[in-house]
């Protein structure tokens, strides 16, 4: 109780700086031009690696397991093993640059949220396109399921195909508090592509679908048991994830489009096409959720930087009968 009345008031400390950050990352960086804004996000990313020893040593951790050098996968003793308190931070030289440059993606799309809040459509079209395999599948697709990760700068390839003509509709999870999600919601909102909420976002989603509209998720992030969440091996470790897309296309006979952003050496992104999952009669949810997850783990073991490193993305294990399951399946 004491616990949790402490972390209460931790939260209600931090919100004021939250809401200045929030307020003052809205009216620097978005009228700025987009060279100097990559300069204010490189500097700051810069700031954040030297300060942030937790996220250090996750990135380190998450680095090591798609490296396959991660901590052994023992059940109970998996959020252990994942925890950076008990990491000493001893990256190679190569170790440390990716991690530097996962910081500085970061950055660089988080700045990129802001930045578009203005002028969003003429923006994110100038620093971003389309690849023409990606273009030309969006356009065989009125209606798509397009799934990336926190690649590259995923929130401009939901802008692209919003800008293409499709009306799309994005999911989101809550970040800090409350009202510090709404007013990051009504950056990314600025382009005219919807946002909803993760928590309930099931009904909206369907409906979005059954209008014609494109629906856009993220999928590499843990989502509990209770929630809708399968464990399923991703990048070598027990992962729990949704398993929405799957089943949205199961429901709706939509196709899956993996696709993500990549960012070039000019400060610009090329959105590219990674596959393509038609809906089949009988189709397996769980097998087809597996084919999205591989499609991205390919492209993470590619470009290890481009991903946010530091993540919590494997804190949570299996039980032992989960874990059994699950090798068993191998």
């Amino acid at each position: 109780m004491a616990t949790t009345r402490s972390k209460q008031i931790k939260r209600a400390m931090r919100r004021p700086f939250e809401w200045l950050g929030i307020f003052l990352a809205e009216l620097l960086f978005s009228n700025v031009s987009h060279r100097m804004l990559f300069r204010l996000c490189d500097l700051l990313s810069a700031a954040f690696y030297r300060f942030d020893e937790r996220g250090r040593k996750q990135s380190l951790i998450n680095l090591r397991v798609i490296e396959g050098k991660g901590p052994p996968i023992v059940p109970g003793l998996m959020q252990h093993a994942f925890n950076p308190k008990y990491l000493t931070y001893d990256p190679t030289s190569r170790e440390e640059k990716i991690i530097r440059r996962s910081y500085r993606n970061m950055a660089r799309t988080i700045g990129h949220i802001f930045w578009t809040s203005k002028n969003a459509a003429k923006r994110a079209g100038s620093i971003a396109e389309l690849s023409p395999k990606c273009r030309a599948i969006l356009e065989a697709n009125p209606v798509a399921i397009t799934v990336s990760a926190h690649m590259g700068c995923w929130e401009v390839l939901s802008q692209l195909v919003h800008l293409m003509g499709h009306p799309m509709i994005s999911v989101a999870k809550d970040i800090g508090s409350k009202a510090m999600t709404k007013l990051l919601m009504k950056s990314r909102r600025s382009i005219g592509q919807e946002i909803v909420p993760a928590q309930g976002a099931f009904r909206p989603l369907m409906q979005a679908l059954k209008d014609g509209k494109d629906i856009g998720l993220l999928v590499d992030q843990f989502v509990n048991k209770k929630d809708g969440g399968i464990w399923v091996w991703f990048l070598g470790r027990p992962m729990c994830v949704s398993v929405a897309p799957a089943f949205l296309s199961a429901k709706t006979h939509v196709p899956i489009i993996v696709a993500w952003s990549r960012p070039l050496k000019n400060g610009h992104y090329v959105c590219e096409h990674l596959a393509t999952f038609e809906w089949e009669k009988g189709m397996d949810i769980r097998q087809r959720t597996i084919d999205v997850l591989r499609a991205i783990e390919r492209t993470i073991r590619r470009h290890p930087s481009c991903w946010v490193l530091n993540y919590r993305y494997f804190n949570e294990g299996p039980t032992e009968e989960e874990l059994s399951a699950l090798t068993a399946s191998l």
